[in-house]
């Protein structure tokens, strides 16, 4: 299997009300099959999920995060980890100042599984195309440095690729490897979208059809707490 990767440029700055499918199915070549990574950032834009912020004080989003979070389990300094209302753990209840005005800030859509559909549904109204649509956002992992871009919503993608019962390459069956599709498809996307690049939207091409269908990231990839060794 062969994949590409490409950004995609020309988008416009979002702004609240705009119609992303119909600005991503005009801007991009895109054709059936694809998958295409949108960042968070243009998504809350798009929905008007923003806040405004006291450009000189770059702490003053932090009332914003209490807000955000249904449960803080660290602090450190500046750094809170908290759980969103997604069920999602990470930095600041992913409140962002990052490529947005100085007096704005941004939370997370309010759904983005839903957020990911209205796209993929746009795109299909207005080009006749089936894809898949993933929203990407920026979190660090446990134990390890440095960040990494996953999924927080999808649409017409499966999120887990289940190889249990199967046999690995020495014919042993496999037991507990499902293999978080959407996260390696969203992290491969960031590496031609960049944090600086202005180039908000990635489509990957030539996928395994296998990978596409019904799913959702709070239904299928998001561990329950009782599963979770953690918390």
């Amino acid at each position: 299997m062969r994949l590409e990767i490409f950004g995609v440029e020309g988008l416009p700055e979002i702004n609240a009300g705009d119609d992303l499918a119909s600005l991503i199915a005009e801007t991009a070549d895109l054709a059936d099959g694809d998958v295409v990574v949108v960042t968070q950032k243009i998504v809350s834009k798009a929905e008007g999920a923003m806040v405004a912020v006291d450009p000189d004080d770059p702490l003053s989003h932090k009332p914003v995060v209490e807000q955000e979070s249904v449960r803080v389990l660290r602090r450190r300094g500046d750094l809170v980890i908290s759980e969103t209302k997604h069920g999602f753990v990470c930095a600041n209840a992913g409140v962002d100042r990052s490529n947005v005005d100085a007096d704005q800030a941004a939370l997370l859509p309010d759904d983005p599984d839903k957020s990911a559909r209205r796209i993929r549904d746009g795109i299909k109204a207005k080009g006749g195309l089936d894809v898949g649509v993933i929203v990407s956002d920026t979190f660090g992992r446990p134990w390890r440095r440095g960040v990494a871009d996953v999924a927080i919503g999808v649409a017409g993608i499966r999120p887990i690729l289940d190889l249990r019962g199967t046999e690995d390459a020495m014919g042993r069956e496999l037991q507990v490897t499902e293999v978080a599709i959407v996260d390696e498809l969203a992290a491969a996307a960031e590496l031609v979208m960049g944090k600086a690049e202005n180039v908000p939207v990635a489509v990957i091409r030539g996928g395994n059809t296998t990978w596409l269908g019904p799913g959702s990231i709070q239904a299928d990839l998001i561990r329950p707490p009782g599963e979770d060794l953690f918390r």
